[in-house]
């Protein structure tokens, strides 16, 4: 496992042309390269091989759903979603003299990289009003330092209990329990900004919160346009898809600004034509539209 990287301005930055293939064998060896530097080879094995398994783990990079069971590849991730899990996992681990040695205005200097590659919290930790650093505090201290803040509210609605929504259901369901045991149902969480105003659209003219469509209906269909997205950036699953659909004859339109590698030509690692050959053209009509062009562009089309 290599140290955390240093947080320094960095001097050897390049610009090249823009990329005109996603994926391929540098994919894997990238996704490697940082899971093993986070944790054992052994612990990244099992990691990789149980994700979006049946009966494994859930990858926590994004939200593209798995296929059904029997029309799985046996490595069911892409390289943010090795590189995510295995952040995760990672076996870096944070003391009290990591706080010690930084303080909270020096912390607030650094970049998000940087603090998350130093590692886990071991401990809970605590600030004092006239102190600039964090401290150790047992699990007795924190719980009734937390039980003072929370009886001296006069009313439990003014409590928030704000959570991540990438932590487990058990978790959640644990944290809910204790909300509404305490008297309030202030329960938000970062799906209530990304999600919540979708869902609610979805729920109103489709009856549910969530999409209907399936993979399957997506390897099936005759044209797909793709807009308001990166799928070789941000979901990089959905290219395996869009590689499938494409051999089923599908034709694919790309409204994007952005020429994005993933969306011309996709070499996918698990297939020999991905890694020796040049792999599979995805778009084939790229509208290069300017930022905000899309509204103009689908009233035409209407």
């Amino acid at each position: 496992m290599k140290k955390p990287p240093r947080d320094e301005p960095r001097d050897d930055l390049t610009v090249t042309p823009p990329k005109t293939w996603a994926a391929g064998v540098p994919a894997v060896v990238h996704a490697l390269e940082y899971s093993l530097a986070q944790t054992s080879p052994k612990e990244t094995a099992v990691d990789l091989l149980t994700m979006n398994q049946v009966d494994g783990i859930d990858c926590p990079g994004c939200a593209w759903a798995d296929p059904a069971p029997g029309h799985r590849h046996r490595n069911e991730y892409c390289e943010n979603g090795a590189k995510h899990i295995n952040d995760e996992a990672t076996t870096r681990r944070i003391t009290a003299d990591f706080f010690r040695e930084h303080s909270v205005s020096d912390l607030a200097r650094r970049s998000d990289l940087w603090l998350n590659q130093q590692g886990r919290l071991t401990e809970p930790m605590v600030k004092r009003p006239d102190s600039d650093h964090y401290e150790p505090i047992s699990w007795r201290d924190a719980l009734d330092l937390l039980a003072g803040e929370l009886k001296a509210l006069d009313s439990p609605d003014e409590a928030v209990f704000y959570t991540s929504g990438r932590v487990s259901n058990e978790a959640a369901f644990v944290l809910q329990l204790f909300a509404r045991a305490y008297g309030t149902n202030n329960l938000p969480d970062c799906s209530n900004m990304c999600h919540e105003s979708s869902g609610f659209a979805l729920h109103e003219t489709l009856g549910t919160g969530k999409g209907t469509v399936s993979l399957d209906d997506l390897h099936h269909a005759d044209l797909i346009f793709l807009v308001g997205q990166n799928p070789g950036t941000n979901h990089p699953r959905q290219l395996s898809a869009l590689e499938q659909a494409k051999r089923n004859g599908a034709r694919i339109v790309a409204v994007n600004p952005l020429p994005e590698a993933g969306l011309l030509r996709f070499r996918n690692p698990q297939k020999a034509g991905g890694v020796i050959g040049q792999g599979v053209r995805i778009a084939d009509r790229f509208l290069h539209i300017r930022p905000g062009g899309d509204l103009a562009l689908f009233q035409a089309l209407n």
